[in-house]
C-alpha cells in the first residue's frame, strides 16, 4: 500500500502523470474545489476519473410539520461552502416556506460564514410552493440535487417518488451535515443534475467488466451467415473477408473430410 498526503490540481496532475516515486495510476476519485473539477476534466482519457463534481447542492422538501429554524439551517449548512453552492426549498405549505425565508435571513446575520452564504441564497437560493407532495417530488426529480432531504411526516412513503438525487435523508431528524460526517454513506456525490444518470462513488466504481467470446464449429457455421451480409452491408470488405476465409476454410475442410 501507498501513502501520500497531498491535495488539489497538483495531486491530480502526479497522479496522471507520475512524480517521482509515485508511478501514474489509472483512475482518480474523489471531490475537490473547482482547480481539482478543471484538472480532472484535463487528465481526463489520460486516466480515468469518477465524475466532475460541482458546487454543493441541497434541496429540501417540507411540509406542515417541518421546523423552518432546522430547514433553514439545513439550507445555510450548503449555502455556506461557496457562493456558487445552491440551496432549494420546495414546501407545501405557504407558512412553512415565508417562516423558513424569514429564518434565513435571522441565522446568517449570526453566522461566521454569513457573508459567503448570503451571496450563496441571494444567487442560487430558491423558495418553491408546491401543490401538493406529488409535484414537490415532480420537481426534486427535475432538479437531481446532490443532497435531498423529506422533512415531512411520512417521508418513507414518499421515498420511492425520488427517482433522481444523489443522495437522501429522510425525516426532521437527519440532516445533510449529518451524513456529512457520522452516518456512514459515502458522500462524493453526484451534482448539476448529474443524479439523473450517475449516482455516488462506490464499489463499481472501482471494479470494471471485460466481455470474452468463443464459437464453436457449429456455433460459427451459425453466425458466419449474418455476420458476413452485415459485412458487406456496411462495405468493410476486410471485416467479411476474416468471416469468409473461415467459411471457405470449412467447406475445404468438409469436402477432405479434415475435421482439424
Amino acid at each position: 500500500d501507498e501513502f501520500y498526503p497531498i491535495g488539489g490540481a497538483q495531486a491530480v496532475a502526479a497522479l496522471a502523470f507520475g512524480a517521482g516515486r509515485l508511478a501514474p495510476v489509472d483512475k482518480i476519485v474523489g471531490p475537490g474545489n473547482a482547480f481539482v473539477a478543471e484538472a480532472k476534466r484535463q487528465v481526463f482519457g489520460r486516466v480515468g476519473i469518477d465524475t466532475i463534481a460541482g458546487p454543493s447542492e441541497i434541496l429540501v422538501i417540507a411540509d406542515h410539520t417541518a421546523n423552518p429554524d432546522w430547514v433553514a439551517a439545513d439550507l445555510l449548512s450548503q449555502a455556506e461552502h461557496d457562493p456558487s453552492s445552491q440551496s432549494i426549498l420546495i414546501t407545501v405549505d405557504e407558512a412553512v416556506g415565508k417562516a423558513v425565508d424569514r429564518s434565513v435571513d435571522s441565522q446568517l446575520k449570526t453566522l461566521a460564514t454569513g457573508e459567503r452564504a448570503a451571496r450563496s441564497w441571494s444567487s442560487h437560493g430558491a423558495i418553491i410552493f408546491a401543490r401538493d407532495l406529488d409535484e414537490a417530488a415532480m420537481l426534486a426529480n427535475r432538479i437531481a440535487a446532490e443532497h435531498v432531504e423529506l422533512a415531512i411526516a411520512d417521508p418513507d412513503a414518499m421515498l420511492p417518488k425520488i427517482r433522481h438525487a444523489g443522495a437522501v435523508f429522510l425525516g426532521h431528524l437527519t440532516p445533510e451535515a449529518l451524513g456529512d460526517y457520522v452516518t456512514g454513506s459515502n458522500h462524493v456525490l453526484p451534482t448539476s443534475r448529474a443524479a439523473r444518470f450517475s449516482s455516488g462513488l462506490g464499489l463499481y466504481d472501482f471494479l470494471k467488466r471485460m466481455s470474452v467470446q468463443r464459437a464453436s464449429p457449429a456455433g460459427f457455421a451459425a453466425l458466419a451467415p449474418a455476420a458476413l451480409r452485415l459485412a458487406e452491408a456496411e462495405r468493410l470488405p476486410a471485416h467479411a473477408r476474416s468471416i469468409s476465409i473461415r467459411s471457405n476454410a470449412a467447406a475445404e475442410d468438409a469436402e477432405t473430410g479434415d475435421v482439424g
